[in-house]
């Protein structure tokens, strides 16, 4: 088996652990309207890449060295999953990026009308720090980890994380245009929750201070690789692969590292951020950091 097609095959396998655990993640005893919760689930079931919950998983395993740690950071990984999709259900809206399809379907606000879309996000926002202590409740974390958890995801995911991304997002549509603007922009939007998921599992694992610290430099780039990426694939991928229409960049003038510093520079970027992920995880000294190692050179030749 090629080293694509068994990383492939993991994140397969996580993709589908993750949707095991989303298809319950919100329990069926509680009294939701009928119409919100097929909102949600809309967009919590509509598969993608799953990669941020797959990093939560793959780093508790690097941690301690056993592919069984992962049942453990479960939960955490549906919370991020629901972080990431209520991020992208606002996102979608004509407020903001004002699109038609995600994942290859409508998006929520066409099919549930805008209000609706609205509150599903919110009401997944707030579910994502439910499903956290579940994982303590159910004995599988220590309720301090727990509590750092939670505290780490509101700094990545509010306004000192991926929200005060996109502000900086919305604002640069308005005329920002260096690169320090561009960077941040991605390393808040895109990075942080990255960042989290991979700081989050390695909690989960029982990781040292150093390791942490490690991890983050390791998620802020492999983040960063992977937001330049996209904005490469706007430009020259495949829609079918995407799941949505190329030059959506250029047609709402949106700047990005292409436009700033051409195509050649920026596939040079995303190996250069790469490269020294890869180092950060090599400096841990993980008992099994081989999948996060394959993450980082899958998410450089992707082309979705």
């Amino acid at each position: 088996m090629s080293d694509v097609t068994e990383i492939k095959s993991y994140l397969n396998q996580c993709a589908s652990l993750v949707e095991q655990t989303l298809a319950t993640a919100l329990p069926a005893e509680w009294d939701v309207p009928g119409l919100l919760r097929e909102s949600m689930m809309y967009s919590l079931e509509a598969g993608g890449k799953r990669i941020r919950p797959a990093l939560v998983l793959a780093a508790a395993e690097a941690i301690q060295g056993d592919a069984k740690a992962a049942e453990n950071a479960l939960s955490i990984a549906g919370s991020i999953e629901c972080i990431h999709t209520y991020s992208l259900i606002h996102d979608d809206l004509p407020a903001m990026d004002n699109d038609d399809y995600r994942r290859g379907k409508l998006t929520n606000h066409k099919v549930f009308g805008e209000a609706m879309a609205i509150l599903a996000g919110d009401a997944l926002l707030t579910h994502a720090f439910h499903l956290i202590p579940q994982a303590a409740r159910k004995g599988r974390l220590d309720p301090q980890v727990a509590l750092d958890i939670v505290e780490d995801l509101a700094m990545f995911s509010g306004a000192s994380g991926m929200v005060g991304g996109q502000v900086a997002d919305i604002l640069g549509e308005q005329g920002i245009t260096s690169i320090e603007d561009l960077e941040y922009i991605h390393l808040h939007k895109t990075s942080d929750l990255v960042v989290f998921s991979v700081k989050a599992g390695a909690r989960v694992g029982g990781a040292t201070e150093n390791q942490l610290k490690l991890l983050e430099q390791y998620g802020r780039n492999i983040g960063l690789a992977f937001q330049i990426q996209d904005d490469i694939l706007d430009l020259i991928g495949d829609e079918a692969k995407l799941g949505k229409k190329t030059n959506s960049d250029v047609a709402q003038q949106k700047v990005t590292y292409p436009y700033l510093i051409g195509i050649e520079a920026s596939k040079a970027q995303v190996k250069r951020l790469t490269r020294e992920a890869k180092a950060a995880v090599l400096d841990a000294e993980l008992a099994m950091p081989q999948r996060l190692l394959e993450i980082a050179d899958y998410l450089v030749q992707r082309d979705f």
